[in-house]
C-alpha cells in the first residue's frame, strides 16, 4: 500500500425510489427536488447555442467547372453540392437581413411606446401637481377668512349694540318693508 494518508470512506447514500413522472408538471417537480436537496452544488447551465451560419465562400476556387464537353459523370453532384450551399448561404443571408428588419421595427415601436407613456405620465403628472395646488390655495383662502372672520367677531365683541339700538333699527327696517308693501291699483272701482 502507498505511504499516503487513508481517505475516509464515503457515506452511503439512501438509495431513491423510482418515480415516473406522469406529466410535465411533475418532472420540472422532481428535478426541483433534486435541485434543491444539495443547494450548496453548482447547477449546470447551459449556454445559449449559437445559431447555425453556413461556412464562407471559398477565397481561390481550385477546380473551376469549365464549360468544355465531355464533363465526368460525378461533375454533376459537386456541381449540385455547390449550387446547394450557395443557395443556402443567400436564403441565410436574406433571413437575416429579415430579422435585423424586424428587430428595428420593433426597437422604433418600444422607443415610441416609451414616448408616448412618458408623455402621458408627464401630463398626468402636471394635472396632480395643479390639483395639488389649487388644494393649497382653497385651504389657504380658507384660513385666511377663517382669521378675518375671528378678527371682525372681536372687533364687533368690543363694540356690541344696547338692546335699544336694536329694536330702533328693526322698527326703521319694518316700516320700509311697509312702504313697500303699498297697492299699486285701487281696488273696487
Amino acid at each position: 500500500m502507498a505511504a499516503g494518508p487513508t481517505r475516509p470512506p464515503r457515506p452511503r447514500k439512501e438509495p431513491q425510489p423510482l418515480v415516473i413522472p406522469r406529466s410535465a408538471a411533475e418532472e420540472q417537480r422532481l428535478k426541483l427536488e433534486r435541485l434543491m436537496r444539495n443547494p450548496d452544488k453548482t447547477v449546470p447551465i447551459p449556454e445559449k447555442l449559437n445559431e447555425w451560419a453556413p461556412r464562407p465562400p471559398p477565397e481561390f476556387v481550385r477546380d473551376v467547372m469549365g464549360s468544355s464537353a465531355g464533363a465526368g459523370s460525378g461533375e454533376f453532384h459537386v456541381y449540385r453540392h455547390l449550387r446547394r450551399r450557395e443557395y443556402q448561404r443567400q436564403d441565410f443571408m436574406d433571413a437575416m437581413a429579415e430579422k435585423q428588419k424586424l428587430d428595428e421595427e420593433y426597437q422604433k415601436k418600444l422607443e415610441k411606446n416609451k414616448t408616448v407613456a412618458e408623455e402621458q405620465t408627464a401630463k398626468r403628472r402636471r394635472k396632480r401637481q395643479k390639483l395639488k395646488e389649487k388644494k393649497l390655495l382653497a385651504k389657504k383662502s380658507k384660513l385666511e377668512q377663517k382669521k378675518e372672520q375671528e378678527a371682525d367677531d372681536s372687533d364687533s365683541s368690543q363694540k356690541l349694540p344696547t338692546s335699544e339700538e336694536e329694536e330702533d333699527r328693526d322698527a326703521s327696517e319694518e316700516e320700509k318693508e311697509d312702504d313697500a308693501e303699498e297697492a299699486s291699483f285701487v281696488m273696487g272701482r
